[in-house]
């Protein structure tokens, strides 16, 4: 049996279910899955009996109960010998600002933008507060790869927390063709590329749920 459950929500539209998903693949943790369908009847009776919150994702060992996804991403880590960051104390501290902006922030490309894995060419429209939050994404992403190149091919050279929270702006930025520069767009086809992005796609495509109010864009 396994030690460790994360409580998912459907992988087509659930960003934040992906994040510590991700980095629990990557980092090699073994864990099984309870996944329920957002926005059911299941899930508002079922959710808040797992999560304090009532909310997704939440991870499960033993009698220990961990929400959010960042703090999940922070458990995860430590159970894995603190590999969930960079290994320099500069460069961690680093990830962890950038981390945090994602998890706190860019709220206007997040709520015009909904993460939709199986949808591709849509569009929707840019406003001022969009525009700034890719830009500051693109900044992000564009100066990790510029300082650690050398070390790899994720943000901070191995993959990190960080590279997990801007997975789905990478599925946003497919959904939505949304415009980067040259280096951004790079590291975008280093993500989508990722064998284990690839298993949540693959089960993302076989779901049947359709959440109506993040199916936007034209």
């Amino acid at each position: 049996m396994h030690e460790l459950t994360l409580v998912i929500g459907t992988r087509n539209y659930s960003s934040w279910s992906l994040r510590p998903w991700l980095l629990l693949r990557h980092l090699g943790l073994s864990f099984a899955e309870r996944l329920f369908d957002l926005d059911t009847p299941e899930f508002a009776r079922e959710v808040p009996k797992l999560s304090p919150s009532g909310r997704v994702p939440v991870l499960l060992h033993g009698s220990l109960r961990v929400w959010e996804s960042l703090a999940i991403c922070e458990y995860a880590s430590e159970l894995a010998g603190g590999r969930g960051w960079p290994e320099d104390g500069a460069a961690r501290a680093r990830a962890r600002a950038v981390a945090t902006e994602m998890h706190a922030g860019f709220q206007a490309l997040r709520s015009a933008c909904p993460m939709n894995t199986r949808a591709v060419g849509r569009r929707v429209p840019m406003t001022p507060a969009i525009e700034a939050d890719l830009r500051r994404i693109d900044a992000i992403w564009s100066e990790c790869r510029r300082d650690f190149a050398a070390a790899g091919p994720w943000l901070f050279g191995r993959f990190s927390t960080a590279d997990a929270m801007y997975a789905p702006v990478v599925l946003r930025v497919r959904t939505y063709d949304l415009p980067l520069g040259e280096v951004a767009r790079g590291w975008c086809t280093t993500m989508l590329a990722d064998p284990h992005l690839q298993d949540w796609l693959r089960a993302a495509a076989a779901e049947s749920q359709v959440v109506a109010a993040d199916e936007v864009g034209a």
